[in-house]
């Protein structure tokens, strides 16, 4: 097998060949078709995320079955399959006994704590994986699985306002605001100063108006979903939802977050974060999508072209998301 391997943090990634791999009890192997590059990727192999070993980034990975572990059943090699950020929890902590194993306190993170999709195949326990079925492209899929799961759960958590602002309009913010959409919310998007391309897409999606961050919208949000990873927007946010707004950060790593006036708190506006995700969001989810008839806007890469999907996320040089195709 082939893997793009993160040895040490901020040092590019190394094309490695790899004894096949073996499923253990309760995995499967998943012959890899299309893996999302994903800003949490940054976060792994930019050092943001303490780790003290090398790893296999990738966990928006879409594939096929081809070995199978003892004990796993629901699954027959060649079905195809996905694999997302959560990995394994432990199913006996209170916050796994409550039905929160996003708060799992001994989970694996595929891609981060176990090896992820920058590869040609992945080992993957079996009960975190979920079935594709048969329609639609690999590689537009791919981004589902972290950017669409994460946004599902943003969105969820960003209650039922009708006026809704997406901050940082990446892989995510175009999946969610699809899904918004067809749940009648009105969008407002915000990008990146001077990114007049995210703006028009955003419009093209379906947004009722677009700026950049620095801007003030048309009028009060019930709402705002942060999926940028910098702590300057959450007063930007706060300020522009109506009272008993909602703030959500979305990302699992963000700059710190400036000091502000309490009065952009003030009158019952919440911020809250999102952490991982559970099994039943990606169920929903992924029930979702099709009748949202949510599309994915790609920019496809080779598996060694790894490090330029990643430099190019960093930099913003694309709409929607990287998808690396062993």
């Amino acid at each position: 097998m082939r893997a793009m391997v993160s040895r040490r943090p901020s040092e590019p990634l190394i094309l490695e060949e790899r004894p096949d791999l073996q499923p253990g009890p309760g995995e499967v192997r998943v012959r890899v078709s299309a893996c999302g590059v994903c800003r949490t990727d940054l976060h792994v192999v930019d050092g943001d995320l303490a780790r003290d070993r090398a790893v296999v980034p990738g966990h928006e990975i879409v594939g096929v079955v081809d070995a199978i572990g003892a004990g796993v059943a629901g699954f027959t090699p060649g079905q195809r399959v996905g694999v997302p950020w959560l990995g394994h929890t432990c199913g006996h902590c209170a916050y796994c006994r409550s039905g929160r194993e996003n708060l799992c306190d001994a989970p694996l993170f595929t891609g981060y704590t176990r090896d992820g999709g920058f590869a040609s195949h992945v080992v993957a326990d079996a009960a975190y994986c979920f079935a594709l079925g048969e329609a639609g492209d690999d590689a537009h899929l791919a981004p589902l699985l972290c950017a669409g799961l994460i946004g599902w759960r943003a969105l969820r958590m960003a209650g039922e306002g009708r006026d809704l602002g997406l901050y940082g309009f990446g892989a995510a913010a175009h999946i969610v605001a699809q899904v918004a959409r067809w749940q009648g919310r009105r969008v407002f998007a915000f990008t990146r100063v001077g990114d007049e391309a995210a703006q028009a897409f955003a419009r093209s999606l379906g947004a009722a108006w677009a700026g950049d961050s620095t801007m003030a919208p048309p009028e009060p949000l019930d709402a705002a979903i942060i999926f940028a990873p910098s702590g300057a927007l959450v007063p930007l946010a706060l300020r522009a939802v109506k009272k008993g707004g909602r703030v959500v950060c979305g990302g699992i790593h963000m700059s710190d977050i400036p000091s502000f006036p309490y009065l952009l708190l003030w009158e019952e506006r919440q911020l809250i974060s999102v952490a991982n995700l559970t099994r039943r969001d990606a169920v929903e989810f992924l029930a979702v999508a099709p009748r949202a008839g949510v599309t994915t806007e790609i920019t496809r890469y080779p598996l060694d072209q790894a490090n330029a999907a990643l430099d190019d996320l960093r930099a913003g040089r694309f709409t929607g998301a990287a998808v690396l195709v062993p």
